[in-house]
């Protein structure tokens, strides 16, 4: 019985003094450590132009029509299979002079309304996009594609 106790207690004693692992989020992956920053890029399929784009955790930025909120940014332990993943809110903007040209008559057909919004205030894409696999999880839009390149403490 004694020994019971005592192999209980040394147990415990080691999980209590094992290393502590980085948080695993089911939704990143095991071994993402939380950064303060994301940089993205850009690009812009009517002109051609790309741009790189930083924001911290909480900020927004724009680029073209699109308001790039960044709600979260991970990257994974430099020893493991490098990865990036950022929580983005995509929303669109309606140009100065569209919002002040809405007493005209608009065509009411579908292929000139452009990318339809999925939910309030013209959010277009909302959740994970990975750098790893641009495709998997990313905007969909005539006009601008915008994809994770890395996190960053900064």
């Amino acid at each position: 019985m004694m020994m019971r106790g005592l192999v209980g207690a040394a147990i415990a004693l080691m999980l209590g003094a094992a290393p502590v692992a980085l948080a695993q989020d089911p939704v990143v992956g095991p071994a993402m450590q939380n950064y303060s920053a994301v940089k993205l890029r850009a690009l812009d399929k009517i002109t051609g132009n790309s741009r790189d784009l930083s924001a911290k955790v909480g900020d927004s930025l724009t680029f073209g029509r699109l308001r790039v909120t960044v709600r979260a940014c991970y990257q994974s332990d430099p020893r493991e299979t490098p990865e990036s993943a950022a929580f983005l809110e995509i929303r669109s903007t309606t140009p100065p002079e569209k919002a002040e040209a809405s007493d005209k008559p608009t065509n009411t057909s579908r292929m000139n309304k452009g990318p339809q919004p999925i939910g309030e205030d013209g959010l277009l894409f909302q959740g994970w996009m990975y750098a790893s696999s641009p495709g998997l999880s990313a905007l969909e839009h005539p006009t601008y594609d915008v994809w994770v390149i890395s996190c960053s403490a900064s």
